[in-house]
């Protein structure tokens, strides 16, 4: 059997112009941080580290994903896989955390994200896509940055999608309005316009 559980440990607000191609600068949408837990019969496989720190943004209700995974009485080193969706602080800081754990990166993320990997960490570098195990791999889109990906699970005969930053809010998936904030805006309009359909539940990074 195969658990996706939500794990939030911080909320923020985000200005509109990051949110929504062609948003407000002076409008701004309240946010949650989280990481994603899967759990398969013989696996811990967190999506996304998460962040301890988060300059720039005023945060509430923050504890970090560490203690908040400790309130599921999961220790940073039961964690047997972490996938990072992309090299952006608030999703990779905490990666150093989870020490017995192979972490998987796509190959254009690695070069901005090598600065946080503790010497000896067990890094899987891929390309375009990669099984993490039965029913879960990584897909690169590589709209929100170069190399950003997202995850899919198979699960219960349904398509679950956790969407990393390739989408910010379900409002965006509705209106089908890519996400402001882009390395390729071309990908991320290719990203909604595939993932809003009834195939797929979308799991969002920073909405519940």
């Amino acid at each position: 059997m195969t658990e996706i559980i939500q794990i939030e440990y911080g909320k923020s607000v985000l200005p509109e112009s990051i949110i929504f191609e062609k948003g407000a600068n002076d409008k701004f949408r309240p946010i949650v941080f989280m990481v994603y837990l899967i759990k398969t019969e013989n696996r811990l496989i967190l999506v996304d580290a998460g962040c301890v720190t988060m300059p720039g943004f005023e945060m509430t209700d923050f504890i970090g994903p560490v203690k908040a995974l400790e309130k599921l009485n999961i220790k940073p080193e039961d964690v047997t896989d972490v996938v990072i969706t992309h090299a952006h602080h608030d999703h990779i800081e905490c990666v150093s955390e989870y020490k017995n754990a192979a972490v998987y990166i796509q190959r254009d993320e690695y070069e901005s994200g090598k600065q946080y990997f503790a010497d000896g960490t067990n890094v899987c570098l891929f390309d375009d896509e990669k099984e993490i195990c039965k029913n879960v791999k990584a897909i690169k889109i590589g709209g929100h940055s170069k190399g950003s990906c997202i995850v899919e699970i198979n699960k219960d005969n349904n398509r679950y999608i956790i969407a990393g930053d390739e989408c910010y809010l379900r409002e965006c998936l509705d209106k089908k309005i890519p996400t402001g904030s882009s390395f390729s805006p071309e990908k991320s309009r290719e990203f909604i316009k595939r993932y809003n359909s009834g195939n797929y539940t979308v799991l969002l990074c920073h909405e519940k």
